[in-house]
């Protein structure tokens, strides 16, 4: 089954942030929002991290993503705060499988908006978005073992661990890591 055409929002409201699509011209503070994040996205986001090592490759990365939308393989959203317009984290509604159809959620947040409930916000307005506007069925999650904050943020918006696995992910200082893998259909988040 292939995607089908959508008219779907590209920015979405939450009660303090907005959480839109990736523009032209945004490179610049996403490669900033990342500098400034560094040591926090180190094990978790390695491909993140090696594509956007600059601020040219941070705005092909943006394009990238942005022709992503448009051909519906993936949905990359910044974070931005209301208060002040800074973007303070990044949502992605990757790898979908438009047969089931389904997809794999990451994210991440800046470190200076970290436990305020902000991406708490953010994912329940991404969330109705999956599953309304583009009828996913099913969402997944996958966080690495020690990342207690993570697993938290999935429990706490209506995800269900689903299973471990072994030797699942290779951070970026070479080591091989165990995952926890979370799960949320379309009919649980309903009755959520």
């Amino acid at each position: 089954m292939q995607a089908r055409l959508l008219n779907v929002d590209t920015a979405l409201i939450a009660p303090r942030t907005v959480i839109r699509r990736f523009r032209e011209g945004d490179g610049e503070v996403l490669y900033e929002c990342i500098q400034d994040n560094y040591s926090r996205l180190y094990d978790h986001f390695p491909k993140t991290l090696e594509a956007i090592n600059s601020k040219e490759t941070a705005e092909i990365f943006v394009r990238k993503r942005l022709a992503d939308w448009l051909l519906q393989k993936e949905y990359a959203m910044g974070v931005w705060h209301t208060k002040d317009a800074n973007l303070i984290g990044m949502i992605r509604l990757l790898r979908i499988d438009w047969r089931v159809p389904k997809a794999e959620v990451g994210y991440f947040i800046d470190k200076n908006y970290g436990q305020l409930g902000l991406m708490t916000e953010s994912m329940k307005t991404v969330l109705s978005f999956a599953f309304r506007q583009l009828e996913l069925e099913k969402l997944s999650l996958r966080t690495a073992m020690e990342n207690i904050p993570s697993q938290r943020l999935a429990r706490k918006v209506g995800f269900r661990r689903e299973g471990d696995f072994r030797a699942d992910f290779r951070k970026l200082s070479g080591e091989v890591i165990d995952t926890m893998w979370f799960g949320l259909t379309k009919s649980e988040w309903m009755g959520f």
